[in-house]
């Protein structure tokens, strides 16, 4: 596995169809990517929060920010620094650093789940074999790829297991670029029976992981693909990709949990409706929420990422002689954007809406604020919804994005 999946706290680590459907299949496909809303995100549309404008803007005219609290009950883990090598391999992002004046993450703070393998041959030419369900194999050399590259816009990418022992670190924003994967099948002409696309990568290694099992790829159909305007990377915030993200091409699949964001990649295979689950999807069932554990890639659901928030720091302030507390935090995922979002510090308390959201988009994430006052000192548990309950939200519905704070003055 090579993408973006659990963490390990220890840190030892069908119907047959003709060549004319084919090509109608195929105009299907691109119908959908006109149809489907445009998640190519830049910089100016991501909402800007009034408090947020300029990076020495105060929320509250003529106050004084006295601190930023650091939440507690959560296990102590090193942020932005390298741990651990090739599958054990990790780093986590310090998402209370986030603004969006900073929106985008740092190449070297983008977090990592598997580092390169050590048996990587830089000096070996890198191609990406297309092979399968094809009328002939191609061999696409990474020159070629790399002349199709073009920016490809802000996207986010979480790991399927970003958690409170990642300090939720395993989520971040890159600046990407690279060659819609749309682009590459078209190089090849495919059999009728190529309902699926196996995307593989360079998945050997030097040491043996106590915690991770090799096997590096994911299956999709054309469809799904085309929703999520899937892309093969060459590049993020604009300099050539790194090797610990998947240097020199890796997959991106905006929506979609890291797992299946396949680094390395090396190798793209047609299939049929029959292809088994690969090693990877089968791992990672439970953490992309799949009925049990399917044998065949087509029993499983799409492994997108639902609407979730989070605070990510919470700042002490002094206002006219009075203690107030904001709140900052982003949301992100889901199938659309999220018109209400509400807010707790309290269990006995009810839910208010924040102060400042406008998400006009899923992908990156949004910057929302809550001011604060609590009643006396205390430990606060931070807790979120959505408002509309159509929208599938089971991870903050069970309390997983909760997070404590300590007030000792108000």
């Amino acid at each position: 596995m090579n993408g973006s999946e659990s963490l390990n706290l220890d840190f030892r680590a069908g119907i047959r169809e003709g060549p004319k459907a084919r090509l109608t299949r195929r105009e299907l496909v691109r119908a959908c990517l006109t149809a489907s809303a445009f998640r190519l995100v830049v910089l100016d549309e991501i909402a800007p929060l009034e408090a947020f404008q300029g990076e020495n803007r105060s929320p509250f005219p003529g106050g004084k920010r006295l601190a930023t609290l650091d939440f507690v009950n959560e296990p102590w883990v090193p942020l932005e620094a390298p741990l651990g090598s090739e599958l054990d391999g990790r780093l986590f992002t310090d998402l209370s650093d986030v603004t969006p004046e900073v929106s985008v993450t740092p190449t070297d703070k983008f977090y990592i789940r598997t580092r390169a393998s050590r048996l990587l041959d830089d000096e070996k030419p890198w191609s990406i074999r297309l092979a399968g369900q094809v009328q002939q194999p191609l061999d696409l050399s990474l020159p070629r790829l790399e002349r199709m590259a073009r920016a490809l816009g802000l996207h986010l990418m979480e790991c399927a297991g970003n958690s409170r022992e990642a300090r939720f670190g395993m989520l971040s924003v890159a600046d990407w670029s690279g060659v819609p994967l749309l682009e590459i099948l078209d190089m090849v002409s495919t059999k009728p029976q190529a309902r699926r696309v196996l995307i593989s990568g360079f998945d050997r290694y030097a040491e043996e992981s106590k915690s991770s099992i090799p096997g590096a790829s994911w299956v999709f159909t054309w469809e799904q693909l085309a929703s999520a305007k899937a892309f093969l990377a060459t590049g993020m915030n604009g300099r050539p990709l790194p090797k610990d993200h998947g240097a020199p091409v890796r997959l991106v699949v905006p929506g979609w949990y890291g797992c299946a964001c396949i680094k390395w990649v090396n190798e793209i295979t047609l299939a049929d409706d029959g292809v088994e689950a690969t090693s990877q999807m089968r791992e990672y069932a439970s953490r992309t929420d799949q009925v049990g554990v399917p044998a065949l890639a087509r029993d499983y659901k799409p492994a997108t990422i639902e609407t979730s928030a989070i605070p990510i720091r919470v700042e002490k302030w002094l206002v006219r002689g009075k203690i107030k507390y904001w709140v900052v935090g982003i949301l992100w995922g889901g199938s659309q954007p999220v018109r209400a979002l509400e807010i707790r510090c309290n269990p006995l308390e009810e839910y208010v809406p924040v102060d400042s959201l406008k998400q006009n988009a899923t992908d990156p994430w949004t910057f929302w604020t809550y001011t604060w006052v609590p009643k006396k000192p205390d430990t606060y548990l931070i807790r979120l919804r959505v408002k509309d309950p159509s929208v599938p939200t089971k991870r903050m519905g069970s309390g997983y994005f909760v997070r404590s704070v300590e007030i000792t003055e108000v």
